[in-house]
């Protein structure tokens, strides 16, 4: 998943020159940028490695499950909008280092919950870790823009877009052998009082240490960041309202595209979060929770080799079509998963991930052709979408607990349903508006 921050780069489309102008290293903070986009993504793909982790230490149902991403994802509308207006004020590589720092303190604050074996301090480190994780994904895509002439930004983004999913697809597989292959042979349905305080202590620390081992790696980045924090020269931002950027929920093609991050961003997690314990049940793949939990790097994986292969495809095929054709592709896929058994059902979900893979930058792109001058506003509303992250798997696990995981996909399709319909609408031509 890629994220476009509210933070325009300048008003001027030679922003990029004048910084490469001005004596900045641009391919070394190039570089630094790339090394976000991997440990943002992967820390967000971590979550379904976690999720049920903690289910079966807090005996969770799937909803309660569930409100791990509620908690990571709602970040996106609490701090997103602030976030923005911290950066505008203290540039992008001060924020840059508090954003970076914030998500230290996130997995530090693994440590206390840990020790007091609590699921709500669970929940609130997680918040904390995705406070950090907005405040960088709002430096990185304006920043990666500006390191560059413009007429190479589209290339560069999307170039670092596969760092993202690099992230997204290496961070599961270790965390599922650090974290998952660490399972006791009892359960905390088995245990009470003392002994399940201490079993939940215990079995928590794998969590810790994989949390620790990426505060330490965060920090040395932090320093670097900071050391160079002065080499950005000519910055400048456009002042942007979050207030005025509502009207655009006005024009029909913005709003529909808006709904659709929201839809997107919500099937895609809710997908990712309970992909471990979908293939662990026994009418699909019957995998331990390690072996399964190893899987997830396949659905990360074919977002990864979606976007490069997507971004060919994109260059002589209508994005309209490319987007509708995705959806329709990730609705069979689903379909057949949930109504077959075995490794066609296990494998088929997985291979959903590379139908996501355009689908963010497409139905971005498409919603905010024409803004002009109203890209920033544009761009503050879609952040604010993400928190589809938050809503969709909360739905997903309630339906979930009230039927099952299989019945819950028809979730996940319902919101396909939608972005295809949006990517036939978007085939025509965006209207040209009078204040754009």
């Amino acid at each position: 998943m890629q994220i476009d921050p509210t933070v325009t780069s300048s008003a001027d489309p030679a922003a990029g020159d004048n910084v490469a102008k001005q004596g900045v290293d641009a391919p070394g903070l190039q570089v630094f940028v790339f090394a976000l986009f991997f440990i943002f993504g992967g820390i967000t793909s971590l979550n379904d490695v976690i999720i049920p982790k903690l289910k079966e230490l807090f005996t969770l149902n799937f909803f309660q499950a569930s409100l791990v991403q509620v908690w990571f994802f709602i970040a996106y509308a609490v701090i997103g909008l602030p976030g923005a207006r911290l950066i505008k004020r203290i540039g992008y590589m001060r924020g840059a280092v508090a954003g970076l720092t914030t998500m230290i303190v996130g997995c530090l604050l693994f440590i206390p919950a840990s020790r007091t074996a609590t699921f709500g301090m669970f929940l609130l480190a997680y918040f904390v870790l995705a406070t950090g994780v907005v405040l960088v994904q709002v430096v990185a895509n304006p920043l990666i823009s500006l390191l560059g002439p413009p007429k190479t930004a589209h290339s560069r983004l999307t170039f670092a877009q596969a760092f993202n999913s690099l992230g997204t697809t290496i961070f599961p597989y270790f965390g599922a052998i650090l974290i998952l292959g660490g399972l006791a042979a009892v359960t905390a349905k088995q245990l009470s009082g003392p002994a399940l305080d201490a079993y939940r202590t215990e079995e928590t620390r794998a969590i810790v240490h994989g949390y620790l081992g990426i505060a330490v790696a965060l920090a040395v980045v932090a320093l670097v960041v900071w050391l160079f924090r002065n080499r950005l020269k000519g910055e400048r931002h456009e002042p942007s309202s979050f207030v005025q950027g509502l009207s655009l929920l006005k024009r029909p093609r913005f709003g529909f595209g808006a709904m659709c991050i929201f839809l997107y961003v919500g099937a895609e997690v809710a997908i990712g979060s309970f992909l471990v314990s979908y293939l662990i049940q026994s009418n699909v793949l019957g995998l331990s929770a390690e072996a399964a939990g190893k899987l997830i790097p396949f659905y990360w994986g074919g977002a990864l080799i979606g976007r490069f292969v997507g971004s060919g495809v994109l260059r002589v095929i209508s994005p309209g079509k490319v987007l509708a054709f995705s959806a329709v592709g990730a609705i069979v896929l689903v379909l057949i998963s949930l109504s077959t058994t075995g490794t066609v059902s296990g494998y088929t979900l997985l291979a959903v991930g590379l139908m996501n893979s355009i689908m963010f930058p497409t139905i971005f792109t498409l919603a905010c052709e024409k803004l002009g001058g109203r890209a920033a506003d544009g761009s503050g509303i879609i952040n604010v979408a993400i928190a589809g992250g938050a809503v969709i798997p909360a739905l997903y696990g309630s339906i979930a607990d009230a039927s099952s995981l299989r019945l819950a996909l028809f979730l996940p399709i319902a919101c396909y349903v939608i972005i295809a319909a949006f990517g036939l609408y978007a085939m025509r031509p965006a209207p040209d508006y009078a204040d754009a």
